[in-house]
């Protein structure tokens, strides 16, 4: 399958940048201050469910899930990594990846919802990008 007919959802192109693009999914980082996130969206159109992509692309997701997870823990020193694909406000199929620590300010809520959002300014979301990236490789 390809890309063809893929755009990323303006709210999640809003409140996210580009990070990078593995070989299923367009990586963004949340432009959330409070939390180490990253969100992880195929390049397959039309999709709302993980069930709906191709056996192979499902299996090539979990992959890249946990590829984002050992990204952000090592990174981040997180004590815990939650996933989730919730996709109620924003269509589109995606999934979150978010370090969390014991003690953050929503801990031990989820992140959804449990506080006001606190946007990066640019100066702290350059130094995240350039942070992630470089453990990127």
């Amino acid at each position: 399958m390809t890309e063809t007919g893929f755009e990323l959802h303006p709210r999640l192109a809003q409140d996210s940048v580009e990070v990078a693009r593995w070989q299923l999914s367009l990586v963004l980082l949340m432009r959330e201050r409070q939390w180490p996130w990253l969100v992880l969206v195929p390049r397959r159109p039309a999709l709302r469910e993980i069930h709906e992509l191709a056996p192979a692309d499902r299996a090539l997701l979990v992959e890249e899930i946990a590829r984002a997870s050992l990204l952000l823990q090592q990174t981040f020193a997180a004590g815990k990594i939650n996933v989730g694909a919730i996709s109620n406000l924003v269509p589109q199929l995606h999934v979150h990846v978010v370090a969390r620590h014991e003690g953050d300010p929503a801990w031990p809520r989820p992140v959804w919802g449990a506080l006001p959002p606190e946007p990066m300014d640019e100066e702290a979301l350059a130094a995240r990008l350039t942070v992630i990236r470089a453990a990127l490789g």
